[in-house]
């Protein structure tokens, strides 16, 4: 990536599966960023529910992306990853591995998939094991069920890869998309025992230097 580029902003917090995907595609194009960290309050100055980070993304949540070489600021971490391939992967290094329809197709699904279904129902099953204020056992078996369906679903379309990558071909956007996502099936309290192609995927995830780089920098900037 040329020199001239200036950083880009990622704005996180300290825990949280969809920042980290953004500053791992980031890392792939060798994009410079900035980790601005907020909490979950209220406060004016320095929560994503405060008048400053409100005027960022009004509906008060991470990741946002502010990209001052254009001045277009983006949120939802689909909207703000299809902004990064968009500008930024000129040489489609993390797009759709082919360019036929059913390629862009292929892609566009399994990045809906975590996006509409795998990160929401894992996120629930977060919110139910560690949040909610009464133990709801219907609920938490409910998300875990759907989760564990989930599992299933990208297992056996791992075994089309051997466990390299989610689509077929090579490491994309779609992978970055679940690693975060997976990576935190212990908290969630998964288990990926039953899981063979899911288990070898994500170690060769946390393998990756972008993986690895992203995370360190996303710990780095949300550091008290």
């Amino acid at each position: 990536m040329a020199t001239h580029i200036k950083p880009l902003i990622l704005h996180t917090h300290a825990t949280g599966p969809n920042p980290i995907k953004i500053a791992i595609a980031l890392e792939a194009l060798g994009i410079p960023f900035t980790v601005k960290c907020w909490d979950f309050s209220d406060d004016p100055e320095i929560g994503v529910k405060g008048t400053a980070f409100l005027q960022i993304n009004e509906n008060g949540r991470v990741p946002a992306l502010e990209d001052p070489n254009t001045g277009i600021i983006s949120w939802e971490s689909g909207a703000c990853m299809n902004y990064v391939r968009r500008v930024y992967d000129t040489a489609n290094k993390i797009g759709p591995c082919g360019s036929s329809g059913q390629d862009l197709v292929d892609f566009e699904k399994w990045e809906y998939f975590l996006l509409t279904t795998l990160g929401p129902m894992t996120g629930q099953v977060n919110w139910f094991r560690r949040c909610h204020p009464r133990k709801d056992e219907d609920a938490l078996q409910r998300y875990t069920a759907q989760t564990y369906r989930c599992y299933d679903v990208l297992e056996s379309q791992l075994q089309k890869s051997e466990g390299m990558s989610v689509i077929p071909g090579r490491v994309s956007a779609v992978d970055y998309h679940f690693e975060p996502w997976v990576r935190e099936h212990s908290f969630a309290g998964l288990s990926l025992d039953t899981y063979p192609m899911i288990h070898k995927w994500l170690a060769l995830m946390h393998a990756r230097e972008e993986v690895q780089e992203a995370y360190y920098k996303i710990q780095a900037g949300t550091a008290k």
